[in-house]
């Protein structure tokens, strides 16, 4: 199991990419836009085999060209190296 950050300055890079807080959660969410539903669906397929590779899977709610991700680690009860690591992948697809 991954231990919960304890150093929250390695969210700061997020927070300028996009990345917030999920009030009342140890979580951080970010809303990605895409040109069509193609494009969304496409990127949540590279998206899925990265996090599959990881064993870290996001929470996420797709409506045509717009995906909403929420990262937490629930064996941690909260936010870990993981979901900063699946932030920044996601953001690099």
């Amino acid at each position: 199991m991954a231990d919960k950050l304890t150093d929250r300055s390695v969210l700061e890079p997020l927070f300028t990419n996009g990345w917030s807080m999920v009030e009342g959660r140890n979580a951080i969410t970010k809303t990605y836009q895409f040109k069509n539903f193609i494009e969304a669906f496409g990127w949540m397929t590279r998206a899925a085999i990265h996090a599959e590779k990881m064993n870290h899977h996001p929470e996420w709610f797709n409506v045509y060209k717009t995906v909403e991700v929420t990262l937490s680690t629930h064996d941690a009860g909260g936010l870990t190296e993981l979901d900063v690591k699946l932030a920044k992948k996601l953001d690099a697809l």
